[in-house]
């Protein structure tokens, strides 16, 4: 047997097709099947009904979402009955305060489509996103609806919570008193170290129109004497004074230059022994282990051309250029960790 027998070409197909089983889940996030199974069960003939798929595609469809681990079935194929998985009910369910389907909506109704414009991106180095086919930006779009940047903040803070919750367990804000959260969006990551930490006050800094949802959302808690919101726009207002300043994904979604300004404000702003939080998909320092965190910085470019994610390493020599004495990364959950720097 030579070396050429023992190997195979199984990873390659899969990752090459990788986009076969993603459109699935896509399309059925995008149908509603997950929310319409809930905690209940239909048939495939029930499910066509109410979602009006057509006879072709049922029962390949829903039997794929099976192979694949996102539903279950008792019976046979279209006549049995069809469930979500524990998973599919507890965080596809839009009913459920868990759901975190909002960011695959948006993979499926933009980031699919974009990244299929990868190779050009890495041709020129140019972003692929709307502009490039003379649209509105999703930002633009998302500050003049109201409701959009509500479910989009929504779709936002559903992936971030399982971070912001262990980041708000394992860090020691024994010898802190406030915390400020720069892009703050809906106050999440500020409720979460106020609920985990009692004697800690936070503040949820983010543009005026954020102002009003985090303001709600901090409201419904039981730490709204503790956490406030704030409007401000990090590049153009003095970040207010705190013991810790957090940046839950947003040093991702710039160049280095302005990635500077960030840290460079950050530091002016806290006291000696006061620390910069960065929770982002910390790429791991020698770049061959968290390709989840590589495919997010391939996002960047994407979306915004010369933004990137970055490594511990590359975050402690930002940090110690501008001031801070030194740095170190804590893992959070999945591919996700927290860059810490200390004045």
């Amino acid at each position: 047997m030579t070396q050429n027998d023992e190997l195979n070409p199984t990873h390659i197909l899969q990752t090459g097709l990788a986009f076969w089983p993603s459109k699935v889940l896509l399309s059925a996030i995008e149908l509603g099947l997950f929310t319409l199974l809930g905690n209940g069960g239909m048939s495939g003939k029930e499910i066509a009904s109410k979602l009006s798929l057509h006879p072709r595609g049922v029962a390949d469809f829903l039997d794929c979402l099976v192979a694949l681990g996102f539903l279950r079935r008792e019976g046979v194929s279209v006549s049995g009955v069809y469930q979500n998985t524990p998973e599919t009910a507890l965080f596809l369910d839009k009913a459920r305060t868990n759901y975190i389907g909002g960011m695959l909506e948006m993979a499926n109704s933009r980031l699919f489509r974009f990244w299929g414009d990868l190779t050009p991106a890495l041709l020129s180095g140019k972003p692929q996103n709307e502009k490039k086919y003379n649209e509105a930006g999703i930002f633009e779009i998302l500050y003049k609806d109201p409701a959009q940047l509500e479910e989009f903040i929504g779709a936002m803070a559903g992936i971030s919570a399982g971070n912001f919750r262990a980041f708000a367990e394992k860090f020691d804000f024994s010898k802190y008193n406030s915390l400020l959260d720069v892009g703050g969006a809906s106050g999440q990551l500020s409720i979460f170290c106020a609920e985990a930490h009692p004697h800690l006050n936070c503040t949820s800094f983010d543009l005026p129109p954020v102002e009003a949802l985090a303001t709600r959302n901090i409201n419904r808690s039981k730490v709204k004497e503790r956490v406030r919101a704030m409007s401000g726009d990090f590049f153009k207002d003095k970040l207010p004074p705190a013991d810790v300043i957090t940046m839950g994904m947003i040093l991702h979604d710039w160049n280095l230059s302005d990635k500077m300004k960030l840290i460079r404000a950050a530091y002016d702003s806290l006291p000696e022994g006061g620390a910069l939080v960065a929770i982002e998909n910390i790429i791991d320092d020698e770049r061959r282990v968290n390709a989840f965190g590589m495919m997010m910085s391939l996002n960047m470019l994407i979306e915004f051309g010369d933004a990137f994610d970055f490594t511990g390493e590359d975050f402690d020599g930002w940090c110690k250029e501008v001031g801070f004495q030194r740095t170190e990364v804590i893992h959070l959950a999945g591919p996700a960790s927290a860059a810490i720097a200390y004045k």
